[in-house]
């Protein structure tokens, strides 16, 4: 085992995971007057205190973008119309294999050209909504304080702050655009491995609310007592909405949640990509989808050199959990990115909460310092 891996120790993780690890910044981001950028909670700002107003969008996937970033889906899709091929072989993903290097250390996760053209289906479906652009979301279950920052506001007021952590990414990330979600809790493992699960009619209002302000939305399965096959088909069948992706987290994939760290192995992770994959094509489902899984502790994910990220319809996103120092939370993020057949990677950051025995990230990382890890994360989660 690597210690480092483990930016906490497992009964303080437990305990600070589900004591409560919620936190929102309690000031109030603000917009100054005459309608410039809100000063950064990274940085001094001043003293104006109304309501940043959401951007102006374009769209990308159906998904709306910052507008001076709105062209980059417009370019790739002129460029690649230019000699696309008609045969039914090729891939339906383009550039599928920007996502497959594995042997390359530092993978760009701005895509400036493709490499390679092909495959039928409405061209703009067929660029993954990843590449070009980074996604912030915040985390959470609606009806919790305890589980993240998304059970501490209502979903108008979640949708502000996100929209305005999107502008600091948008500062920061050079050409790529930005893309904010919410992240949520849709199957919580409760002791014994049963599941409890939100209601379908919770989580359709936050997809309905999301695609009204040009977000995405991940529905996330801790798994408990159950196969990773079962999880997958309870959350796959949400897939019939454009703007949402799906995620698992082995963390929860045990009996006795708080008291060990449950992991799945390659084979499982494999087996899911292959699920989504399958239900896509045989329902039909235009465009490319997001899988997340998170890892802190190298036991989450076993044998995880035998990851293969190779469905054509599935984009795998390999995250870093965890809370801790910038130096633990950097430490953490190298052992993640050290999985080259996971290329595309993803990073969670948390917020100070008020619950006894929670832990979080002191001090946070600014979105500068964020953006400057190596490779570069594309999926940004503030718990």
């Amino acid at each position: 085992m690597v210690a480092a891996f483990t930016i906490a120790s497992p009964a303080r993780m437990f305990a600070c995971r589900r004591a409560g690890k919620n936190c929102a910044p309690r000031e109030k981001i603000a917009r100054a007057p005459g309608g410039d950028r809100p000063p950064s909670p990274f940085k001094p700002s001043g003293t104006a205190d109304d309501t940043v107003e959401v951007p102006r969008v374009g769209t990308h996937n159906g998904v709306p973008m910052f507008p001076r970033k709105a062209c980059i889906a417009a370019i790739f899709a002129l460029a690649l119309t230019l000699g696309a091929s008609a045969t039914g072989n090729a891939p339906y993903r383009l550039f599928p294999s920007l996502y497959l290097k594995a042997s390359q250390l530092s993978l760009p996760q701005t895509v400036d050209k493709p490499s390679q053209r092909g495959g039928t289906g409405a061209l703009a479906d067929r660029v993954p909504m990843i590449a070009g652009n980074t996604i912030v979301t915040f985390y959470g279950h609606p009806f919790s304080k305890k589980m993240g920052i998304l059970g501490l506001y209502s979903k108008e007021e979640l949708a502000d702050r996100i929209m305005q952590y999107a502008r600091y990414y948008d500062e920061v990330n050079g050409s790529a655009g930005v893309i904010g979600g919410y992240y949520l809790i849709y199957g919580t493992c409760w002791p014994g491995g049963e599941i409890g699960y939100l209601k379908d009619s919770t989580l359709e209002e936050y997809i309905a609310y999301a695609q009204s302000r040009g977000m995405i939305v991940f529905v996330d399965h801790q798994i408990g007592k159950y196969t990773v096959k079962e999880a997958m088909e309870k959350i796959l069948p949400f897939l019939k909405y454009p703007n949402v992706h799906l995620a698992i987290d082995p963390e929860w994939r045990t009996l006795v949640p708080m008291k060990e760290i449950g992991s799945i192995t390659a084979e499982e992770l494999n087996q899911a990509q292959q699920l989504m994959q399958d239900y896509i094509v045989a329902n039909g489902i235009p465009g490319i989808r997001m899988l997340v899984v998170h890892q802190f502790h190298e036991k989450m994910i076993t044998n995880r050199d035998r990851v293969k990220p190779n469905p054509d319809r599935v984009i795998l996103v390999h995250t870093a959990d965890g809370f801790g120092s910038p130096s633990l939370k950097r430490n953490t993020y190298a052992q993640v990115a050290r999985a080259e057949n996971m290329p595309v990677k993803g990073f969670k950051l948390f917020f100070k909460s008020d619950f006894p025995l929670a832990g979080w990230d002191n001090p946070i990382l600014s979105p500068a310092e964020v953006m400057a890890l190596d490779p570069r994360p594309s999926l940004i989660i503030y718990q």
